[in-house]
């Protein structure tokens, strides 16, 4: 082939023609990664972005390295900026440093999850660790799990399986006549609904049943819409719990949940996307009693183990029923008897080895070094939610139990009906004087402050700095 028309570094050349040149381009970027990283902290949580028109140019000739850096470097300062120990309103996270040079590694061999023969490290690799992983959440020994690109497809395949399973539709489809539904939390993630919809149920065949004050499932409402489901002639296959829900982290009484799933013969489901983390705690992992009870389980390292994005799983207590009730044969890979081709086993094929990373966290970090920061972040939350009961004028959404804290203000010398835009002030306000980023989710029909306190770097004094800085809003704008 004629190179001409390349730039000498387009490729890592297998002959090492272009070593020099790429290590020398390598080095550049990785010090613009830690330049970037190491200034988290004197950068605002959310920078103000304002999207280059250069950057959705198609070239016609091959622009210089210079440039391309100049740009990036500009990308990079305009990005969300979560490794800030004031970015604490979502689920995102400062990545372990292990988990970025994973990526690096398996982005340069571009390996394929597809099958054993086209990945035969990390296939290995995903089943070994996912295995242990699963009897971490003591689904027992037969149990293992596969990688996914996020919580939203580890529900759909739980979801998948389960309904394949109870209407053995992997060949024939949903016979006819039957209408398959399932039950979860009304304020359940809405990847549910998504999945109810993909799956060719539509929305509404996943049945929100009610909550109670603190967020958590009432398993009354649960039995009631369980048998007004059968009344109306409706097929439940699965019940659906959450272990830490989006808004107020808040985790449904697992093990009554896991007795009516049984008793009923249903499919029983946990999303722990977020809250699987606290397994990793001895302190704390009780508050998910009853998930060792689970068919499948979803759990995002992307989120509480700092792993970079995407990093997710689903796990089966019986992990050979994907062989009999998801399995889908690809033909022109070869079979390897001991090891799955995972890309057979989930809804992707093509799929980046996201095992590397989180093997690399979970060895660099340990069970210890993970503990004790979950340990400080329920430290933190204990300060956090003691700081707002001490404040007449905000209230809790719930009793946190993870590190999330949703709460308001409902200032007495404000109108009711101006709550929502003195709250959505408040946040603009923390944001642009004390670099504090919360999130303002709608919950019960009104604007919330939410705070998720997550990053190892967060301090005490920063959580009383935040407060010091709602004291001074509240005393110079109340009316």
């Amino acid at each position: 082939m004629d190179f001409s028309a390349l730039p000498t570094t387009a490729f890592i050349r297998p002959d090492g023609e272009n070593r020099d040149e790429i290590a020398i381009l390598l080095h550049q970027v990785v010090d613009l990664i830690v330049e970037t990283m190491a200034g988290a902290a004197a950068r605002s949580p959310l920078p103000q972005t304002e999207v280059s028109k250069n950057w959705s140019q198609l070239p016609q000739t091959s622009i210089s390295q210079e440039q391309l850096l100049e740009e990036l470097r500009s990308q990079l300062l305009q990005s969300m900026n979560a490794a800030h120990p004031g970015y604490i309103g979502h689920m995102d996270s400062i990545p372990t440093t292990l988990s970025v040079i994973g990526d690096l590694v398996v982005a340069a061999l571009n390996n394929n999850m597809l099958s054993v023969e086209m990945s035969p490290v990390f296939s290995r690799l995903e089943t070994l660790v996912l295995r242990q992983i699963a009897q971490l959440f003591g689904l027992g020994t037969q149990a293992n799990g596969v990688l996914v690109s996020g919580g939203s497809l580890a529900n759909l395949q739980a979801l998948i399986v389960a309904r394949n399973i109870a209407f053995n539709t992997l060949e024939q489809g949903i016979p006819q006549g039957q209408q398959p539904v399932f039950l979860v939390s009304e304020v359940a993630h809405t990847s549910f609904q998504k999945a109810a919809m993909v799956m060719g149920l539509g929305t509404q065949a996943a049945i929100a049943v009610a909550t109670n004050h603190n967020s958590q499932m009432d398993l009354d409402d649960l039995q009631a819409k369980l048998a007004q489901a059968k009344i109306q002639g409706q097929h439940p296959f699965a019940i659906v719990a959450t272990a830490g829900t989006t808004v107020t982290g808040s985790i449904d009484p697992i093990a009554a949940i896991a007795t009516i799933a049984q008793a009923h013969q249903l499919w029983f489901h946990v999303d722990a996307a977020y809250g699987g983390a606290v397994m990793f705690s001895n302190r704390h992992r009780h508050q998910l009693a009853g998930i060792e009870q689970a068919d499948s389980v979803t759990f995002n390292p992307q989120k509480w183990l700092y792993v970079t994005k995407t990093c997710a799983m689903v796990m089966f207590r019986q992990f050979d029923l994907l062989q009999h009730h998801f399995r889908v044969l690809a033909p022109y890979m070869h079979d390897h008897d001991d090891w799955p081709n995972l890309g057979e086993l989930t809804v992707q094929g093509t799929r980046h080895p996201d095992i590397l990373k989180l093997w690399l966290s979970l060895q660099h970090l340990g069970q210890d070094g993970y503990s004790a920061i979950i340990h400080h972040n329920y430290d933190l939350t204990q300060t956090f939610t003691t700081a707002v009961k001490a404040r007449p004028f905000l209230t809790l959404a719930s009793a946190p139990q993870m590190n999330l804290v949703c709460f308001r203000a409902e200032p007495a010398a404000i109108p009711v009906e101006q709550w929502d835009d003195w709250n959505q002030a408040l946040q603009q306000w923390l944001l642009e004087k004390g670099h504090t980023f919360l999130s303002l989710p709608i919950y019960r029909g009104q604007r919330w402050l939410k705070a998720v306190l997550l990053n190892p770097f967060t301090t005490k004094d920063q959580i009383n700095q935040v407060f010091a800085q709602i004291d001074s809003y509240h005393g110079t704008h109340q009316g």
